[in-house]
């Protein structure tokens, strides 16, 4: 009896070692906490990570995962700050989400350095996947050809053919701009003029006359988040929507809309990798999400840190390690995605996230149900069509020919 009991202490320790001999995992949730995109990362980022880790059972699959976040201020060089100190102190594994493609360009480096893993879902920047592209980097959600060829050829090929552009003066509003220009210039469309605007800027008044002026059927706004909050309620302000121009929101999320009201918004076209109340799944998450965020409903930049984590998991559980991030990276690109989300599809060897993107038009007061039911779907971009082909970005990681 008492061999017994010393064998089944034994074997109880050995059990409880094996418990503790867990593969750790640090993740890095890298946004604005404080400014301009906030509202559409954030906090409710940094819910959506962790809530990933608990769907994902990590802990039941042999992972201790654990999430930190930090807030990069829109500054490129606060951004590489924290990721060198993550990396090199704190042993964090990946960064996720990111907004801002200035600071996003610059993380990327820095984990390509280090050989982490940057899993970006909240910056826009075609750049990445393209002539900046990494074997450590994923663009997860949306990027600016997309949202070119998506919004902006929609409203060309319905007679919007001169543009006027108002483009945040930073890394992704060029992007944005270069990439809408060139859908519009090969849908027979002009250019009638641009001006760079300062980013979180609280006065457009000088910018909405110059884009009046120029007489353009379209005002293209390449801009984001609090930038693009203002710019609409300025021009409606300015009567430029009553004097016969249109606005062309390039980017436009669930909480700008909500922020501008329907009786603002109504009417806007956007392009969107994902919404909230299309599927039983998305509204499984976005109800959990509200009950946690104070009523909010999630945008597809927090969707997409959701699933982004999901698919970064089943790369470190199949290797059983987080350490190399090009290997994790690797394993990312081999491995098809599924998750509840963004459903099925597949990182490219550029590091592009492969999935359908949405034409959606907001409603009008009268037609909305409530609270965030703000979007009609008019178009389903395929997976195959809603991202530049493979090869036309110059990432080096893609063979020619």
């Amino acid at each position: 009896m008492r061999l017994a009991a010393i064998f089944l202490a034994a074997s109880s320790l050995m059990g409880a070692g094996a418990a503790y001999a867990q593969v750790p995992v640090k993740i890095g949730v890298l946004n604005d906490q404080s400014g301009l995109y906030a509202d559409l990362g954030g906090q409710g980022s940094v819910w959506a990570a962790k809530k990933a880790v608990e769907d994902f059972g990590a802990a039941a699959k042999g992972l201790k995962v654990e999430v930190i976040f930090a807030d990069h201020q829109n500054k490129a060089d606060v951004g590489t700050s924290v990721a060198r100190q993550w990396y090199d102190v704190d042993g964090v594994d990946a960064i996720f989400d990111t907004p801002n493609s200035g600071v996003a360009l610059a993380v990327s480096g820095v984990t390509k350095e280090k050989n982490k893993v940057f899993i970006n879902s909240g910056a826009a920047s075609s750049d990445l996947t393209g002539k900046a592209c990494t074997p450590n980097t994923v663009h997860w959600t949306y990027d600016t050809w997309a949202l070119a060829n998506g919004t902006g050829r929609a409203i060309v090929k319905t007679g919007g053919d001169t543009w006027f552009f108002l483009t945040a003066d930073y890394a992704f509003g060029h992007a944005l701009e270069r990439d809408t220009e060139a859908v519009v210039l090969a849908n027979g469309g002009k250019v009638a003029g641009k001006v760079r605007v300062p980013l979180n800027n609280a006065d457009f008044s000088s910018f909405l006359l110059q884009a009046q002026s120029s007489k353009a059927k379209i005002i293209g706004l390449a801009n984001a988040g609090g930038d693009t909050i203002n710019s609409i309620k300025q021009a409606a302000e300015y009567g430029i929507v009553e004097g016969g121009q249109k606005l062309a929101g390039l980017l436009i999320f669930l909480t700008d809309v909500h922020s501008l009201g329907l009786k603002v918004a109504q009417g806007l076209n956007l392009t969107s990798a994902w919404y909230w109340d299309m599927t039983d799944a998305n509204r499984k998450f976005a109800d959990a999400f509200a009950a946690a965020n104070g009523g909010k409903r999630p945008t597809m930049v927090q969707a997409g840190v959701y699933s982004g984590v999901t698919h970064y998991l089943k790369a470190v559980e199949a290797l059983k390690s987080a350490k190399d991030g090009a290997a994790v990276v690797a394993k990312m690109k081999e491995i098809p995605t599924d998750d509840p989300l963004f459903g099925k599809g597949e990182v490219r060897a550029d590091g592009r996230h492969i999935h359908p993107m949405f034409l959606f038009e907001v409603k009008k007061p009268s037609e909305s149900k409530g609270p965030y039911d703000y979007y009609t779907l008019k178009a389903t971009i395929p997976a195959n069509e809603a991202f530049r082909p493979i090869g036309e970005g110059d990432c080096p990681l893609v063979k020619k020919g």
